[in-house]
């Protein structure tokens, strides 16, 4: 008799629950790092207002950053392919490089 609670080898089984899928809107990150795990923001900037609020951290290890890392450029190249380049109107944005926190281990 076979168990259907088991998983095919290499399936993983993943919950999303409702106010996770929502997701949080972001318009800025900042990533630090340490020499154990990468720290990333995800900061909401609204026009006008001084002040911007980080919505949400995600702490990674650096093999997982990385493997984050090859997965957007992937996502971003597919994206691409599709639907055109991907315009960077931030190119004259500049942050001083001690803006964010700082990651400590």
């Amino acid at each position: 008799m076979e168990n259907n609670n088991q998983n095919k080898q290499g399936e993983i089984n993943i919950e999303l629950s409702e106010e996770v899928a929502d997701g949080v809107y972001s318009n800025l990150a900042i990533i630090t790092h340490s020499n154990s795990e990468f720290i990333v923001d995800f900061i909401r900037m609204m026009p006008g207002v001084p002040k911007a609020k980080v919505k949400s951290r995600v702490i990674l290890t650096p093999q997982h950053a990385k493997r984050l890392m090859r997965a957007l450029i992937d996502n971003v190249r597919k994206f691409e392919s599709i639907n055109g380049e991907i315009k960077d109107d931030d190119k004259g944005m500049s942050l001083p490089m001690n803006f964010g926190p700082n990651a400590q281990a």
